[in-house]
């Protein structure tokens, strides 16, 4: 780092190509810069952990331009070059930092003979067991041993047998056969989670893992340590021998159980959705998410999912119920409960049909203990984006005990709910009475039993769609399975509904379309943004453009991009 703060590079040169990486760089990271498919394999090493040099696959040549130690001038060989002094040996790429004039060989004899050596002990004493293994498709070791293995071995003694199908937590399954002591696990629980649980004991070719007595892996990140085993060891309790990786489709999304809003990728099949994992973004979650956030999408096919369009609790046409919708809302002294969990299109669209209405929108906070990492006190994903669309102006309050005061008056005659409970945030059910309720949600609860009409809403797994996180980065999401037979996204439902309170004509909409209408109208986003153009790492929002916005405290720091900084430093100038 020079002293004004960029990034010194240095010339290296790999496999007789010179190339510009940072000062300090990782060799094996190095590597992947030159491209074309080139890289060091390795087993132990992972950016986001300490190098602990264990597996030594990813042993390398290593030289440096040679000096004569007395005058410190450089030693020019025949044809006026400067000779490179290689290491009489091989050197462990994960230790290895780029330096300038160093010169680096990833495919020699020498170094094609280390890595032949170093996958035949790794399968001493390993399975072939690959056909029932669970990590078949997406195993390292497996990868590898192709690449760069012989092919046969010359052992001829027994494997050792370890422990299988031990239970190292309530999510977590071991089978200590496959285990290659990378040691990755280990120092995730210890650098990540802060919970130093997971241990290597006995010696040599013995050595098994195992939990500290008396305790097991059952902290909140459990999980991250199957995503990062490279071999079949560390296996989710959940995904256990449920799909082969090979037959599902993987799809970005967003985690929705705070406003964190860690990137992830959901693996399905014809419409079934069998596992999310975290996908890298080192402005948010880096390489990892909560064991909590990895089961959410089990609701997805829960018995009170809202299938059905009803008025009166009669099925009816979606056409026919967001005309009825419509008529209530006309009549005036209407009152909405928006929802945290709505896409940012989404509250772009209540923001609209509540100006059309002139309604007073509520919304509700969900608060929880955060956890300093990746679980945050606000538990919705989507709060900053009521903020930026401009559907609240102010923070939310803990409950609804305002609302049900102008509901008890009569001032409220009409209600719009979003996917909220409210007989648990203080109104009453025998309130709800005294008002037209239409409902909005995914899942049927005590409000939704007593409205008079109800529009079923798609899971974020289900649609397209962008939320904001607590950094202020818009983050979007991909539909990954159908939503239920005849459900339409939410937006175009909303457009039913918006347009004939302007006494506008209903259009077909598209994502393209309301992003549109979003960056002409919303003062915070780019006139030329774009849904396709967040990209899949999300978009920082200006902190100059939020100056107005109400400053959204969170404890959750570790993962604040600087962008969060200079949001809270506009946001003081503002009300100084």
């Amino acid at each position: 780092m020079s002293q004004n703060g960029t990034v010194e590079n240095v010339t290296i040169n790999i496999d007789g190509q010179d190339v510009d990486v940072p000062k300090g760089t990782n060799i094996i990271e190095a590597v992947k810069m030159v491209g074309k498919g080139k890289e060091v394999p390795h087993y132990c090493y992972h950016p986001k952990l300490s190098i602990a040099g264990n597996c030594r696959m990813c042993l390398i040549e290593m030289g440096m331009p040679m000096r004569d130690r007395e005058t410190g001038d450089a030693v020019l060989d025949d044809d006026g070059k400067q000779k490179i002094g290689w290491m009489p040996k091989p050197v462990i790429g994960c230790a290895t930092n780029a330096a300038p004039g160093m010169h680096i060989r990833t495919s020699s004899d020498v170094v094609v003979e280390s890595r032949n050596a170093v996958t035949e002990f790794l399968l001493i004493n390993h399975p072939l067991d690959c056909p029932i293994c669970d990590q078949a498709g997406e195993c390292r070791l497996q990868e590898f041993s192709a690449d760069h293995g012989r092919g046969f071995s010359r052992f001829i003694e027994d494997k050792n047998v370890k422990p299988k199908r031990t239970r190292l937590g309530p999510r977590v399954v071991l089978d200590d056969e496959r285990c290659i002591l990378c040691s990755r696990c280990v120092r995730f629980s210890q650098e990540i989670a802060d919970d130093d649980v997971l241990g290597f004991v006995d010696r040599g070719t013995y050595s098994t893992l195992t939990c500290y007595p008396g305790k097991e892996l059952a902290n909140n990140y459990s999980l991250n340590t199957v995503d990062i085993c490279p071999v079949g060891a560390l296996t989710s309790t959940d995904f256990r021998f449920k799909m082969r990786v090979w037959f599902l489709k993987r799809t970005h999304s967003i985690c929705t159980e705070s406003s964190v809003g860690a990137n992830t990728e959901i693996w399905s099949r014809e419409g079934k959705i069998y596992r999310i994992t975290p996908r890298r973004n080192d402005a948010v979650n880096d390489t990892w998410m909560t064991d909590s956030g990895r089961a959410l999408y089990k609701t997805v096919e829960s018995d009170d999912r809202l299938t059905q369009y009803t008025i009166g609790g009669v099925h009816q046409p979606v056409d026919q119920v967001a005309a009825a919708a419509v008529d209530l809302l006309r009549g005036g002294d209407v009152a909405m409960v928006a929802s945290a969990h709505s896409s940012v299109e989404e509250q772009f669209y209540y923001k609209t049909i509540a100006e059309r209405c002139a309604t007073k929108v509520s919304l509700v906070s969900h608060d929880g203990e955060g956890d300093g990492l990746l679980l945050s006190e606000d538990r919705t994903p989507n709060l900053r984006g009521a903020l930026v669309t401009g559907l609240i102006y102010q923070l939310p309050a803990a409950d609804l005990s305002s609302l049900a005061r102008d509901i008890h008056s009569g001032a409220v005659k009409t209600l719009l709910v979003v996917n909220e409970d409210v007989t648990t945030l203080g109104i009453a059910p025998e309130l709800l009475a005294k008002v037209k309720l239409i409902y909005v949600g995914t899942h049927t609860n005590e409000t939704a039993k007593e409205a008079d009409i109800v529009l079923p809403s798609l899971m974020v797994f289900e649609k397209d769609g962008s939320f904001i996180n607590q950094n202020f980065r818009l983050q979007k999401f991909k539909a990954a399975i159908p939503g239920p037979s005849g459900i339409l996204p939410d937006y175009q439902v909303l457009e039913k509904i918006a347009a004939p309170l302007a006494d506008e004509k209903p259009a077909p909409v598209t994502l393209d379309m309301v992003w549109e209408r979003i960056a002409n109208q919303v003062e915070h986003i780019e006139t030329t943004q774009t849904w396709r153009g967040i990209g899949e790492q999300g978009l920082p929002l200006e902190p100059g453009s939020l100056r107005e916005l109400p400053f959204v405290e969170t404890k959750n720091l570790k993962y604040d991009p600087d962008a969060w900084k200079e949001t809270q430093a506009a946001a003081a100038a503002s009300e100084g």
